[in-house]
């Protein structure tokens, strides 16, 4: 299956391109890069077939049992001492290697409720009736298949080349990202108490909207926080010819979303990034029946901690400004699913970006403005350890042009149609990763 995804041709020229200009301009990376680089070329189709395998078999978040027993099976085969099921479904590996920094390197192992439509071979058909949902195709649409396959193929680089690092690595396979709760869970089951704390932590995320090749950075913060509303507003019901006897729940609910947006436009800063997106309203159930309730679903995100908790205090108040201008019963309000934002530690950042530069070349090493995306990576930094996520570009270059041409985005992470531009994106992702972690732990 894997012989027509990735020209390895195709790779080893690229890299012995790549490893003359790197034994030019330094040639203390050049030497870890160019055996790197030859290591990955030599195996490649193997990290391509299990990049396949995870792809075709996802699992939705708090629900990761085979994924992370796929994980558990090669990492403890490479070697590492291999603990499961920590906070749910998550899994460390262990490496030691003599004296030195106990490096951390996450990946995260859910996948998301959505019907892939990438027209590839290997299409995932997977459904699953697991969750809060009923049964629903399932899909890697955020690119955490790329994320597994990456950490697994540079710890079976760093695994069989000892001799150039030292210390202790440490691989942790996190559940539930997508719901922004698998961090947490691992902390509160003791991940820095039994196991080592770690002296740095890395993790990558691939991007929708950046060229395969390129990697983007942001010091300091770079994902923000993120919060899930709850809210019922509470009517009366009735007939629909008889509207002066209810209160309608579905107008309380359209006044609220015109009065949700006067959050940001008018009591926040301009100058300090907040969002109010009411991205789901469930009410009614016929042309003329008025309800007793109305459902709205919203997601909040922000940076700084003030604004945060002025913007969750804001919903509730004009929530229950709108039902009491209708003399409505109080809403049913709840917040869940929080994510703090993400803020990579800027030493290490800049660090390991030199390295990145040196790997790749300036031009292919760009620095990103800040996403209201979040990431709950994050957890780890507020825990005490300096940490640094980084951006792997998954975009071909003719999906760039194209873009370019007709003015329509590639598509962005969660859709249906995402899909990496694999050989290229596995290639960045390795090389990168594993001179940061070379950087990180160099052999004494």
């Amino acid at each position: 299956m894997h012989r027509f995804l990735i020209p390895c041709w195709l790779v080893a020229i690229t890299w012995s391109a790549l490893a003359g200009q790197l034994a030019a301009e330094s040639p203390g990376p050049a030497t870890s890069s160019l055996e790197s680089g030859r290591w990955f070329n030599a195996n490649a189709a193997d990290w391509v077939e299990l990049y396949v395998e995870l792809h075709q078999n996802p699992e939705v978040s708090f629900f990761e049992d085979d994924t992370a027993d796929r994980l558990a099976t090669r990492w403890k085969a490479l070697g590492l001492d291999v603990t499961t099921k920590i906070g749910g479904h998550g899994i460390v590996g262990i490496l030691k290697n003599g004296s030195g920094p106990t490096i951390m390197l996450r990946t995260d192992l859910d996948a998301l409720s959505v019907q892939e439509q990438t027209g590839l071979p290997y299409a995932s058909t997977t459904t699953t009736t697991d969750g809060d949902i009923p049964e629903t195709f399932v899909m890697h649409a955020c690119g955490h298949d790329v994320h597994m396959t990456n950490l697994t193929t540079v710890a079976a680089f760093l695994s069989s080349h000892r001799e150039l690092w030292s210390g202790t690595l440490m691989l942790i396979g996190q559940p539930a990202e997508e719901r922004g709760a698998g961090a947490t869970a691992m902390l509160r089951d003791g991940l820095f108490e039994r196991f080592p704390k770690p002296d740095a932590a890395l993790a990558i995320h691939v991007a929708a909207d950046l060229q395969a090749g390129r990697v983007g950075y942001r010091p300091g913060f770079s994902q923000a926080n993120v919060d899930s509303v709850d809210i019922t507003m509470l009517g009366r019901g009735g007939h629909g010819s008889k509207p002066e006897t209810t209160i309608d729940p579905v107008m309380l609910a359209a006044e609220l979303v015109v009065s949700l947006q006067t959050i940001v436009s008018r009591e926040i800063k301009p100058t300090d990034p907040a969002v109010v997106t009411v991205g789901s309203i469930h009410g009614g159930t016929k042309h003329n029946i008025i309800g007793n309730d109305c459902h709205l679903q919203l997601t909040v995100r922000s940076y700084d901690p003030g604004v945060r908790a002025h913007l969750l205090d804001a919903i509730q108040r004009k929530a229950k400004a709108v039902a009491m201008g209708s003399r409505a019963p109080e809403p049913i309000i709840s917040v869940s699913e929080g994510t703090p934002s993400l803020f990579n530690d800027e030493s290490l950042t800049m660090r390991v970006v030199n390295v990145f530069q040196d790997v790749l070349g300036k031009d292919q090493v760009v620095e990103r403005p800040p996403s209201m995306g979040g990431e709950d990576f994050s957890q780890y930094g507020i825990a005490g350890v300096p940490i640094f996520m980084y951006a792997v570009g998954t975009v071909s270059a003719r999906q760039m042009e194209l873009a370019k041409k007709t003015g329509v985005p590639p598509p962005s992470l969660h859709s249906s149609k995402y899909a990496p531009d694999l050989e290229t994106t596995l290639q960045t992702a390795f090389m990168t990763l594993t001179a940061a972690v070379l950087e990180l732990m160099a052999s004494q």
